[in-house]
């Protein structure tokens, strides 16, 4: 209630012309919440219907964390990618599960630079399980093995990747230990969609209900400040979809290895966390637009905010302490730099909203003062009639009235001769 009331007290504030009474904000509340859900629900349901895409958006960035993660412990020179080694476990698997006897049957049906990295791998699921000091010696025992297989068995025992088949596709695509489990993260994933799609609306009807009362051409300089605000929304979503996430998730799958767990991520748990991620992101790009409503509202201004510039940068990292899905000081930096950045912006962008201002004004007080200096005001001829000024001073009452009675009445001058 203390909140609401703080949110009414700014909206009389911006339209000092139109206050209202508490119960009709509560109507105007109500019809922000049903626009809201309804446009949320519309584009919610509308990206549901592209859910299998979504899902291979956002499992992207793991797949390259993968990718990058396994082309890390593999050699240098190219020959041996991650795909291709994937496939030489895969094989090597296989071969291993069949009889001697079918071995070779089977590996003619590969190409030569398949059949040759099935070879590596079989030779290196094999050398791995020995002691280290028997690990070399047993691949240059080898005699079915060229140059070029064994210097690369070398390279690998000595990088140590991945010898299970099937990891990759087992980290991309997880596990679900609910039976709805996968209908809701459908669900919630449409949710982030929408969510995104319709933010420039969601925009629109939040800055509609904290300054109402806008004439037409202020509505029409809202419409630029929303497409700004939609198009930092993008920004924040996309740097932390494309560069913060798959940082994170690499900085996590390194940590969790060196210490010898196995990263089996469930979906539930990475859906949620990369969605919380990207909104957070997106929403903390938003810090200009709130500044410019603040100062158009007069909560704030150039003066206060410069003044207070390192309260603020203080308050700013505190708030992406609490606000980041991880406790990390590296998570912590990427949001908190790009917010710092953003308020310098914002106190920017309040100076030059002041000094367009003052211009103005400056400007208005300017063409005031040639109208008057072209259209001299008239005087009236009231103004231009002088003063009469008397020096004499005023009779008394009581002489007057002698005076008064000695010229009327003549019979007493008759009497005094």
């Amino acid at each position: 209630m203390f909140l609401l009331k703080k949110v009414f007290q700014l909206r009389d504030k911006a339209n000092p012309n139109a206050e209202k009474p508490f119960l009709e904000h509560l109507e105007d509340l109500r019809v922000l919440v049903t626009r809201v859900v309804v446009t949320v629900a519309i584009t919610t349901v509308l990206c549901f219907t592209y859910r299998d895409q979504l899902m291979e958006i956002l499992r992207k960035p793991i797949s390259d964390v993968w990718e990058m993660h396994s082309a890390n412990k593999l050699p240098a020179s190219g020959e041996l990618d991650a795909d291709r080694w994937e496939l030489a476990k895969t094989g090597s698997e296989v071969l291993a599960h069949l009889p001697e006897a079918m071995h070779e049957s089977y590996l003619q049906q590969l190409s030569t630079s398949e059949r040759d990295m099935v070879i590596v791998a079989s030779t290196y699921r094999a050398a791995i399980s020995l002691p280290a000091e028997k690990q070399k010696p047993y691949i240059q025992s080898q005699a079915s093995l060229n140059p070029a297989q064994k210097k690369l068995l070398e390279e690998l025992i000595v990088l140590k990747p991945d010898s299970i088949a099937g990891t990759r596709d087992k980290f991309k695509f997880m596990s679900s230990l609910n039976p709805t489990e996968a209908f809701m993260l459908s669900m919630k994933l449409a949710f982030f969609a929408g969510t995104v799609l319709a933010f420039p609306l969601l925009l629109l009807f939040v800055l509609q209900f904290v300054m109402p009362g806008l004439h037409q051409n202020e509505t029409k300089a809202i419409i630029p400040a929303i497409a700004i605000g939609f198009g930092l929304f993008l920004c924040g979503v996309l740097f932390a979809y494309l560069w913060v996430l798959p940082s994170v998730l690499e900085f996590f799958y390194s940590y969790g290895e060196s210490m010898g767990i196995a990263n089996e991520w469930r979906i539930g748990y990475y859906l949620s966390f990369a969605t919380q991620f990207t909104l957070i992101f997106g929403l903390c790009f938003e810090l200009p637009v709130i500044v410019w409503v603040l100062v158009k509202i007069g909560l704030l201004n150039y003066e206060l905010m410069s003044r207070t510039r390192g309260y603020a940068v203080v308050a700013i990292i505190i708030i992406a302490a609490i606000i980041t899905p991880t406790p990390d000081a590296f998570t912590l930096c990427l949001l908190a730099m790009p917010m710092i950045i953003l308020y310098e912006l914002s106190i920017w962008l309040a100076w030059f909203d002041a000094r367009k201002i003052k211009k103005a004004e400056a400007k208005e007080e300017a063409e005031r003062m040639e109208r008057l200096l072209a259209n001299p005001p008239v005087e009236s001829t009231e103004d231009l009639e002088p003063e009469i000024e008397t020096d004499l001073p005023p009779l008394d009452s009581t002489e007057e009235d002698e005076e008064m009675d000695v010229g009327d009445d003549p019979t007493k001058e008759q009497k005094s001769e």
